[in-house]
């Protein structure tokens, strides 16, 4: 199976380099964040790689850490699965003030899992959350492909939609029976999956925690826990409101997406393209599709990024800010999207320097001075912050 460079991954870590001794690759498991890091590797002349699911190197750097790291004469230390020996998090601090160690961690959880890194390593240490594949890596006319199958590299890479859809059912099988629990958490896996399920069918909505607790026979604060564990090991996003002042009543409450297109598809049994097509909630599954897409363009963080509701039915699917713009983002799955009253609002009660509307076509064009059609296959949303800085 072939590998695809992450070019801009990879200097991304090396600029980290510069700036801090310790970098942390962190994103889902399975997400290529080892092959990026042995690519990293290459630029090194003596580098070294623990692997902390391996019982060897879990045995050295669990037992003796210290004495085992410090005297290593290599020039780039790579620690894999992090998450499994947190205890590790003190020794790297006294390394990196002791000597110019230069090091690579890598891990399947957020740092708010991993607090201790946090806490520990505070300036000296730089954090890069490794996505799925994005869409210009998957290059872009393959986006039919992307969509289905996700992100994931072994998903998007297998030869066919059967070979995939086992591929992401064995992934969602492993991470509740063996990833969740390995984390620390107790959790019966038939009550994740059903959790996962009714997030999966909530897709694009608001997030209610009491019904799903009322579902699942358990307290809406264990919802909120268990939710907690899926957005920090990258599987969902809580997408925040936005309130402005204004005089309408605003939603309150986050809404909910599975971050990956491949995942959702598993959880829902989507298994081709057609299957798509006919799915009552199409329309959610592009949004959050489009959504992600659009958050990779942009590389923005969680704090830059918002949806916008109120009571009276007016809605923004993204409301983002850029260099000091406030933007608008709807996705529409349409041939041709038109201009809506709830597009208008969002112009209006937000001040919206422009809205875009992102739809499954290789156009883009404009609906009104302020609003752009923006086809998810144009090459200005592969542009999309140079576009919008036109503006």
């Amino acid at each position: 199976m072939k590998t695809i460079e992450r070019t801009d991954f990879l200097k991304e870590i090396a600029l980290q380099h510069e700036v801090h001794p310790i970098c942390a690759l962190l994103g889902p498991r399975q997400v290529g964040k080892t092959t990026l890091a042995k690519q990293y590797a290459k630029n090194f002349k003596n580098p070294i790689f623990f692997d902390l699911e391996n019982p060897i190197d879990q045995q050295r750097l669990g037992a003796t850490p210290l004495l085992t790291l410090q005297e290593l004469t290599h020039d780039l230390i790579i620690i894999d699965e992090i998450q499994r020996v947190p205890e590790l998090f003190p020794t790297l601090r006294y390394l990196v003030d002791q000597r110019a160690f230069t090091i690579l961690i890598l891990g399947s959880a957020s740092r708010d899992l991993i607090a201790q890194a946090s806490e520990t390593l505070a300036g000296r240490i730089g954090y890069i959350e490794l996505p799925p594949l994005t869409l210009a890596e998957c290059e872009i006319q393959n986006y039919k492909k992307r969509w289905l199958r996700g992100g994931f590299p072994r998903s998007f890479l297998e030869k066919t939609d059967e070979s995939s859809m086992l591929w992401r059912e064995s992934y969602i099988t492993t991470f509740m029976e063996r990833d969740i629990p390995q984390l620390g958490f107790s959790i019966p896996p038939l009550l994740m999956r059903r959790l996962w399920m009714m997030l999966a069918h909530n897709h694009g909505n608001i997030v209610n925690l009491s019904d799903i607790g009322r579902s699942l026979a358990i307290t809406h604060n264990t919802v909120r826990s268990y939710i907690d564990i899926l957005q920090g090991t990258f599987m969902i996003r809580l997408l925040q409101p936005w309130f402005e002042n204004i005089s309408k009543r605003q939603v309150k409450t986050p809404k909910v997406y599975i971050r990956d297109s491949g995942i959702i598809h598993g959880l829902l049994n989507l298994q081709t393209s057609e299957d798509l097509l006919v799915y009552p909630k199409l329309g959610a599954l592009w949004e959050g599709f489009a959504l992600e897409a659009t958050i990779d363009r942009m590389h923005t963080k969680n704090e830059e990024i918002f949806f916008w509701g109120t009571q009276g039915g007016a809605e923004l699917d993204l409301l983002l800010f850029h260099k000091g713009k406030r933007i608008g983002f709807e996705y529409k799955f349409s041939d041709r999207p038109q201009i809506t009253k709830s597009m208008e609002s969002a112009l209006n009660d937000l001040h919206l320097n422009h809205l875009f509307v992102i739809y499954p076509h290789a156009t883009t064009f404009p609906l009104s001075p302020k609003i752009t059609a923006c086809g998810l296959t144009s090459p200005e949303f592969l542009q999309l912050s140079a576009l919008i800085n036109s503006f």
